[in-house]
């Protein structure tokens, strides 16, 4: 095999190669742009999860739900 023939097939594997990447690269970003929630920050554990919930309003439940929100004259 002579210097050009493997100046060939290194140039042919680095061709392929990039030309792979970049239909990685591509794909990536097809499915970056699909899959917008997974870039989303979220609590990761169920201890930050309830915290997290903590700051929101408990649910109004039984007659306390029924009744209006402002004070009775």
């Amino acid at each position: 095999m002579t210097d050009a023939d493997r100046a060939r097939v290194r140039e042919s594997f680095i061709g392929n190669g990039l030309l792979f990447l970049f239909g990685c690269g591509v794909l990536a970003f097809l499915v970056a742009v699909d899959r917008v929630d997974w870039f989303s920050i979220r609590p990761a554990t169920g201890t930050s999860i309830a915290m997290a919930r903590s700051t929101e309003g408990a649910p109004k439940v039984g007659p306390a739900a029924a009744e209006p929100v402002s004070p009775k004259p």
